[in-house]
């Protein structure tokens, strides 16, 4: 075949190819890519619930989903985050300054001390017993714990607790750079910096330092200050069973340290016989030498290094309580120190308080009345705006920090009546069982005679002993019919003994409460409760008659007006005053108690209103009164603490049967030297 017969059969089968689908309809051409689906949900097919059950590609597809959003999310916020360069340098202890009512120093505390310790110096048991108590997987984990992650999610949406989960790598991020806020965004901060930390420390200076910063209650912080505070010995000279209670102060000093409640020790003693047990669980702690740990090793008493003794202790200890509860300061936080703390007291009065107590205490003779042993004597000064003026808490605060002025220890007794006589004229009474409620005068008539039967709606009222109920007055007198305000003047307690059934002990007891005294000092409510069977405080029992004179409108006690921390502001809720009572009930009140102060025997200084209190086994005698300016309330009784918390009856005090008059003495001679 030639060349040319070659190129003509080519050239045909190129034209028969080119004529192809001549003549026919042009087909469409099908796109290259497909659009999406949309899900099939609800499912099409399916009837009734089914329909809406996703199929097992929707959920594997939306958890994936939902999976790598997760991932970037997290990826971006911890390549953001950045490890900050003073993570170490936060605020060290400095001294925190009190100061009186008139910006003079008052006091200056500074107990917080720290020691940098190095790791090789702390015994390798003190170390595991912190581990086992708070991470025992500390030197395996990454920075955090999935498990404890898991835990700390599950209880944040079950009750909102974000706490818990937290790694010892958390924990010191924590402690060092991050506040203390329980909040979503805090705690995933935290985990971030501890996985970035973890990888850039090596676990034993994370550990080192983290023993070195944390906050170990009695304003420690660091294992070296928190061994010398709690057992007066180097950390290098503890063993496994004092390491254990010290690591069970992580959880939280103020519920694991003895000194601070007495129901502390049973948590402490749990806590750490649990972590030797959990030493043992992990291979740290030998069953023989954890058999030999039997005794829980207590820690010495605290003591204060400040120049705050003497009756400056208690003003302190007072205005350090109230700050930080007004003030939102944590405990931990608050021992870092740099506050100044102004407080409400006025030295003058503290003073002539002091001085007032100190001179009825020359008139007692222990060596040889047996009636004037373990007597104690607490007072305070309110004003009634609620300031805190003076208090007498004790002999001194170093040999006593138990501050008798803000303790609820002894009934109030005859003292309490002035809130029934208050109850009545505020709420009225009702006699008969759903009757309504009649109005009472000053002038209405009850029967003031010794022994008479406590009556209710059905007949007398009969104890569960099965013994009547009478009203007994002071001194066993008789007064006949009498009327509520001459009842009050001369101190008859029958009357008010009836006046609080016919009022309603509910309503007595809410008188009394919006007056200021707590709810937790209120006794049972049976008759005996319109006759003082609760157990206010001095300083409670001062700022409710301090009601009183502000005709009727009440302000809680306060100690603190404003603080600052290195002269920078902070929030402080101070009370608000609020309407306990009519104003012409607390006149009433006032008119009925009035009587004149007299100065030196030299003239009236004024007119004040005053009454007295008694207990029906005499254990306790108080003083309340009032004046324009200040309402200050003295209670005197017996109680040896070294046998018991029952007080000692009060007979022969003083050498004579007083019938109350120390009290009233204490108060007198306070009122006259601060009355101008």
């Amino acid at each position: 075949m030639t060349q040319l017969d070659v190129f003509s059969r080519f050239l045909r089968a190129a034209r028969a190819f080119a004529a192809r689908g001549t003549g026919r309809r042009k087909q469409p051409r099908r796109s290259l890519a497909r659009l999406p689906r949309r899900p099939d949900y609800p499912r099409a097919g399916r009837d009734g619930w089914r329909r809406w059950v996703p199929s097992w590609r929707l959920v594997l597809g939306s958890a994936l989903m939902f999976t790598a959003t997760l991932a970037t999310v997290v990826g971006i916020a911890y390549a953001r985050t950045e490890i900050p360069e003073d993570l170490n340098a936060f605020a060290t202890q400095q001294d925190t300054v009190y100061y009186w009512a008139d910006g003079t120093p008052m006091a200056r505390t500074g107990w917080v001390s720290r020691q940098e310790m190095p790791l090789s110096k702390i015994p390798e048991h003190v170390r595991w017993a912190v581990l086992a108590a708070e991470n025992a997987d500390f030197y395996s984990d990454h920075g955090i714990s999935p498990q404890g992650i898991t835990r700390a999610l599950w209880r944040m949406v079950g009750d909102g607790d974000t706490q818990g989960g937290s790694t010892i790598t958390q924990q010191y991020v924590k402690n060092v750079y991050l506040t203390q806020d329980q909040s979503f965004s805090r705690k995933f901060t935290e985990m971030l910096l501890a996985v970035k930390l973890d990888r850039k420390l090596s676990k034993d200076k994370i550990l080192q330092e983290y023993l070195n910063t944390s906050w170990f209650g009695r304003g420690t912080y660091g294992l070296q200050r928190a061994s010398q505070a709690y057992y007066g010995k180097e950390v290098t000279q503890l063993n496994a069973s004092e390491g254990a209670f010290l690591a069970s102060l992580l959880k939280g000093a103020s519920l694991h340290d003895p000194a601070m409640n007495p129901r502390n020790r049973a948590r402490a003693v749990a806590r750490w016989s649990w972590t030797l047990d959990r030493m043992v669980e992990i291979g740290r702690l030998s069953k023989a030498e954890r058999a030999t740990y039997t005794t829980f090793p207590d820690p010495r008493p605290p003591h204060r290094p400040n120049d705050a003794g003497g009756q400056d202790g208690y003003l302190v200890q007072l205005a350090e309580s109230y700050a930080k509860r007004a003030g939102h300061i944590s405990d931990a936080r608050f021992d870092l120190g740099g506050y100044q703390i102004y407080t409400t007291f006025e030295k003058s009065r503290m003073t002539a308080l002091t001085r007032s107590v100190r001179d009825a205490r020359k008139l007692l003779d222990p060596d040889r009345r047996k009636a004037d042993r373990s007597v104690r004597f607490g007072a305070s000064s309110v004003a009634p705006d609620g300031r805190i003026l003076a208090v007498y808490g004790g002999p001194d605060f170093e040999r006593q920090a138990f501050n008798e002025s803000n303790a609820g220890t002894v009934p109030a007794g005859s003292a309490f009546t002035p809130f029934v006589y208050a109850a009545g004229l505020q709420h009225g009474v009702a006699r008969k069982r759903d009757a309504p409620r009649t109005a009472i005068t000053p002038s209405t008539v009850y029967d003031g005679d010794d022994g008479t039967p406590v009556m209710t709606p059905e007949g007398p009222y009969w104890d569960r002993a099965g013994k009547m109920v009478r009203g007994e007055n002071d001194g066993d007198v008789s007064y006949g019919s009498i009327s509520l305000h001459d009842a009050m003047t001369k101190s008859a307690d029958a009357p008010f003994l009836q006046l609080g059934m016919d009022t309603g002990l509910r309503k007595v007891r809410d008188t009394a409460e919006a007056s200021g005294l707590l709810p937790s000092s209120f006794g049972p409510p049976v008759p005996a409760f319109a006759l003082g069977n609760s157990t206010p405080s001095a300083i409670r029992m001062a700022g409710a008659y301090g009601t009183f004179a502000a005709h009727g409108v009440h302000m809680d006690p306060y100690s603190v007006r404003r603080i600052t921390r290195n002269g920078e502001p902070v929030r402080l809720d101070l009370p608000r005053p609020r309407r306990a009572m009519r104003s012409d009930v607390a006149d009433e009140i006032t008119s009925a108690l009035g009587r004149p102060l007299v100065r030196n025997g030299s003239g009236s200084a004024g007119r004040f209103a005053g009454k007295a209190g008694t207990t029906e086994d005499d254990t306790a005698r108080w003083y309340v009164g009032y004046g324009p300016a200040a309402s200050t309330a003295v209670v005197v009784y017996r109680m040896d603490l070294a046998k018991s918390l029952a007080p000692l009856p009060l007979k022969g005090l003083a050498g004579t049967e007083d019938n109350g008059k120390l009290p009233a003495l204490i108060w007198n001679t306070y009122t006259e030297a601060t009355t101008t």
